[in-house]
């Protein structure tokens, strides 16, 4: 699949089969994740593969109830803690060496955005979940300190192809030269 294609057709998947994939096409995603850039190379992130159900169980309970990925991460046959070090990504000799502090949310997001598209890729879906307690599910998890769950991410081959969300025209959010400008040299290219 071309990467462009993949970027276009995937989906956030909240409905599963419970078929397992095999080892090595979870390889392949994890893999991918390992491909993504980061800060300096820090490489800040951790990924904890939980198939056990009474541990997604768990983890499903530190969702709000009313979240809709709840289901997705009972009926997936696996879920993806990913976790990152802290104090690490956006440092330089131990101190934030940007305005933004630690920059583990970013560099994660990359690994991240590397396995949904290689899930993608193979027939896996994945959905983001973000909106969950990380300090109960780093405790169901027993991640030790200094490490953070930053998100969860369930992963299996989908029940269904999911629903296409509408995206904002580039002229909503790209300006030129200054924030709020439009058009610019680059225009001269549509004429």
């Amino acid at each position: 699949m071309e990467v462009c294609q993949a970027i276009e057709q995937r989906r956030s998947i909240r409905r599963y089969t419970s078929a397992m994939p095999a080892s090595s096409i979870v390889r392949q995603v994890l893999e991918a994740a390992r491909m993504a850039p980061s800060w300096a190379n820090t490489q800040c992130w951790e990924f904890i593969v939980v198939s056990d159900a009474g541990l997604k169980q768990q983890l499903a309970g530190t969702l709000p109830e009313k979240n809709p990925a709840r289901t997705a991460m009972l009926q997936a046959p696996l879920v993806i803690a990913a976790c990152a070090r802290t104090g690490v990504s956006g440092y330089f000799k131990g101190n934030p060496a940007t305005d933004k502090g630690d920059w583990l949310l970013f560099d994660t997001a990359l690994a991240l955005q590397n396995l949904t598209l290689r899930a993608h890729d193979l027939g896996l879906g994945t959905v983001h979940v973000g909106f969950f307690d990380s300090v109960n599910a780093a405790g169901i998890l027993q991640v030790p300190a200094g490490i953070t769950v930053v998100e969860l991410m369930p992963l299996g081959y989908p029940a269904d192809a999911g629903t296409p969300t509408a995206r904002k025209p580039l002229e909503e959010f790209v300006f030129y030269d200054r924030y709020g400008a439009t058009g610019s040299a680059l225009d001269s290219d549509r004429t």
